[in-house]
């Protein structure tokens, strides 16, 4: 399995408009593409004073369905985001491969 992660740093002035987004648009449209099993939306738990930061995690099968992804859907919906947050957010992206897993979280 793939984790795909998305570290975004949001400015706090746009924070609340920007969580309602990904929760009712983008991440929503990103799980419509069909390549990834599941997602994680994470706040991660420091606090610089400039912006909130967010993890955002979408688990896929392989390499070759996230590179589906990236060459067939990013783009636009990267460029969506940008467009509608342009200079309000820092965003970096990371691939991990699971090498075990537990599914006991409660």
């Amino acid at each position: 399995m793939i984790i795909y992660n998305v570290t975004i740093k949001i400015d706090k002035e746009v924070e609340n408009d920007w969580y309602k987004y990904m929760v009712t648009q983008h991440i929503p449209d990103v799980m419509s593409t069909g390549k990834f099993k599941e997602y994680r939306l994470s706040k991660v738990m420091v606090d610089d004073g400039e912006g909130t930061n967010y993890s955002i995690q979408y688990l896929c099968s392989d390499m070759k369905t996230l590179e589906d992804y990236q060459n067939n859907h990013a783009q636009s919906l990267q460029e969506e985001h940008t467009e509608r947050y342009k200079d309000k957010f820092v965003a970096f992206r990371t691939l991990l491969e699971v090498v075990d897993h537990n599914s006991k979280i409660e």
